[in-house]
């Protein structure tokens, strides 16, 4: 088990507090204390999960994960091999869609939670961003997408012919503590929520009623 689940990273403790499920990817009703500092579960498969960052740079601001750890993407294997990444379960079984390997559940995932992110927020921009190595930001040695999402607020800075004056936006600040606040929980809980409703809706627009190819 610490081969696949190193028990200093702390997403390979969020891997192991909560293990797929065998009727959904997105998790009903999660408990978020199963863990500390919280985790607000918003996807979880055998091959990858998604939740809150806890230092969110703006609201929402998700990450997505292999389930299996690598620290960094060329370390991602071709083919799963913690046990929970080979068992299947019952909604694998009618919704192939996911694929069979950590990167092709990534790529599978990413619109996926980009549009559920977007309609719950409301909000027309996102950044997806992914670090690999300490001079490149990763923080967490745990492959890891951040999907961020861009408010108006953030566009505030223009040039005088009314043009974004992109040297000046505040979206494009450095991830570092000092420009982030820790997630409040009882916020966090209300957003995973409105988040997992929407990505139930792209599942269900993704999945044929039953009798129809």
């Amino acid at each position: 088990m610490e081969e696949h689940y190193p028990q200093e990273c702390p997403f390979c403790k969020i891997a192991l507090a909560y293990p797929p499920d065998d009727h959904s990817p997105v998790p009903r009703d999660p408990d978020s204390e199963r863990v500390s500092p919280q985790c607000h579960l918003i996807l979880s498969t055998p091959l990858v999960l998604a939740f809150l960052d806890i230092l969110p740079i703006s609201q929402g601001h998700i990450l997505l994960i292999p389930r299996q750890h690598a620290e960094k993407l060329s370390d991602i294997p071709p083919k799963p091999t913690s046990p929970s990444a080979r068992s299947p379960s019952l909604w694998r079984r009618s919704f192939p869609h996911e694929g069979t390997s950590p990167s092709h559940a990534m790529g599978f995932w990413m619109p996926l939670l980009s549009r559920a992110l977007s309609k719950a927020l409301e909000f027309e921009d996102w950044n997806v961003v992914q670090n690999n190595g300490i001079r490149a930001a990763q923080v967490v040695g745990h492959v890891h997408f951040h999907f961020i999402p861009r408010y108006p607020d953030d566009r505030k800075a223009r040039t005088g012919d009314g043009k974004i004056d992109v040297g000046m936006l505040k979206s494009w600040r450095m991830f570092g503590r000092g420009a982030r606040e820790d997630l409040d929980d009882d916020e966090g809980k209300e957003i995973a929520a409105l988040i997992r409703q929407k990505l139930e809706k792209e599942i269900q627009d993704l999945t044929p009623p039953k009798g129809k190819l």
